[in-house]
């Protein structure tokens, strides 16, 4: 869902010209109708933890899908900015229930030895629904008007949207949470389902429930001996949360890296690509942007085969030193192009007067696809591995805040981030994100623990 919302939305919006309330889109357009999905879905992703928790993982997925064909249909209907805002807010709603609650759901049902394949499979697909998105925005803007295509291109999610829900309704639900819910021979069931189904799976498949059962019978007499039940479950959980100290350093640990995925401003590089790529003079700036979609795809394979033999740790001590060279190298790259005397983002003009500028704008070009293959590698995967650096106990409500703070912080740099390329120039802009990386790189190399093969019960008892 969020591939898709994040490929199509670059096309869009250099798309749509005076579709929308018989005017050209500012720049605090673009911003405010991007920046809606994140604050929508950052006010959705606490919440998703308690419906989780109540529900099941798939129930949540379920109603998400739902959510998304609706926002889709209101998108792809909508005449004025306001009416697609607020076609953007229900996707917003959709994309951060979805978020959270899809790498929950992988983390419970993966064994520890494939665990971040598993959840990097799922970044996988995201990204190639990014090239598919990119693809169909290239082709509807070319074959199309741009004034119908546009609205087809938005319209289309709710296909995704409709493919997943009817997906999900012949998926098992997580063991762990059929455990937590007294249907401890269900999810037996699901763990060898899981393995394969074999006789010799059997004796692991008990392992399995037995250690899940322990996890869940501490969390419910710790709840006791505190008088947490009931209707006080959870205030029991947020005080387990918050004043156990192995739990507040791995909130504050998923919280960070989760934070960091946003703030080095990958996501706003995907939202506007379109957009810079007709700043810096390239005549199809959303077939240009499609490099770049499909280098985060291949580069996002690479990931797979490494999560789990590399580490999380140290495929992130590796990667982020060439995202900020990717960063700086393009900062570089722009200080070679002369932007337009009025806004250079707005100005659609702007774009066609940088056709003296090739090798600044291939060297643009490169060193964002550098940039994002770095990010594909560590910061794009690492961070959804959040599951498990919790216990189960407050599994939800920590992957919930985490989740939380990685739309809030998209939130902020998707409306800053236009701004920031008119206020501070693009050279400036890309180099402030080139600073928060490196920052970013120091906190992950003191902080951040090894997590691979671990299992998540196994965790729980290490802290």
């Amino acid at each position: 869902l969020a591939a898709d919302d994040t490929g199509v939305i670059s096309a869009t919006l250099v798309s749509i010209g005076t579709s929308l309330s018989g005017r050209e889109l500012t720049s605090m357009d673009k911003s405010i109708i991007t920046s809606s999905t994140s604050l929508f879905a950052l006010l959705v992703s606490p919440f998703s933890s308690f419906l989780a928790d109540r529900l099941g993982r798939r129930a949540v997925v379920l109603y998400a899908d739902i959510l998304f064909i609706i926002g889709a249909l209101m998108q792809a209907s909508s005449y004025t900015v306001t009416g697609m805002v607020a076609g953007r807010c229900v996707i917003g709603l959709a994309v951060g229930a979805a978020s959270f609650v899809v790498p929950l759901y992988l983390a419970e049902v993966a064994p520890a030895s494939h665990r971040g394949r598993v959840v990097t499979t799922n970044v996988l697909f995201i990204t190639l629904g990014q090239v598919v998105a990119y693809v169909l925005g290239w082709a509807l803007s070319t074959l199309v008007t741009k004034e119908v295509g546009w609205r087809w291109m938005v319209g289309l999610g709710a296909v995704p949207g409709a493919l997943q829900g009817v997906i999900v309704l012949f998926m098992p639900e997580t063991p762990r949470w059929l455990v937590k819910v007294g249907r401890s021979g269900h999810a037996r069931a699901v763990v060898l389902r899981i393995n394969g189904g074999s006789r010799g799976q059997q004796s692991d498949a008990d392992a399995v429930i037995k250690s899940i059962e322990r996890e869940v019978r501490e969390e419910r007499e710790a709840q006791r001996l505190h008088g947490h039940e009931g209707r006080w479950k959870w205030l029991g959980v947020w005080r387990e949360l918050l004043l156990e100290r192995r739990n507040r350093r791995a909130l504050a640990i998923a919280c960070l890296l989760q934070g960091l995925q946003q703030l080095c401003g990958f996501n706003s590089l995907m939202y506007f690509s379109a957009t810079i790529f007709t700043l810096v003079g390239y005549r199809s700036p959303t077939l240009t942007s499609l490099t770049v979609a499909v280098t985060n795809f291949i580069f996002t394979l690479v990931a797979l085969g490494l999560i789990d033999r590399v580490g999380r740790r140290r495929i992130l001590l590796w990667s982020m030193p060439f995202m900020v060279v990717g960063l700086l190298l393009a900062a570089y790259g722009f200080s070679f192009i002369r932007l337009g005397t009025s806004s250079g983002v707005s100005s659609t003009e702007a774009g066609q007067e940088q056709l003296g500028y090739r090798g600044a704008a291939t060297m643009v070009l490169v060193s964002i696809m550098v940039y994002c293959a770095a990010y594909a590698l560590g910061l794009g995967n690492v961070p959804w591995m959040q599951s498990e650096l919790f216990p189960l106990s407050v599994r939800s409500v920590g992957s919930g805040l985490a989740t939380a703070t990685n739309w809030g912080a998209n939130f902020v740099v998707g409306l800053t981030f236009l701004l920031f390329m008119d206020a501070l120039t693009p050279t400036w802009t890309f180099v402030l994100y080139a600073g928060v990386c490196g920052v970013g790189y120091g906190l992950v190399w003191a902080i951040y623990p090894e997590m691979a093969g671990v299992s998540l019960e196994e965790n729980a008892e290490t802290g």
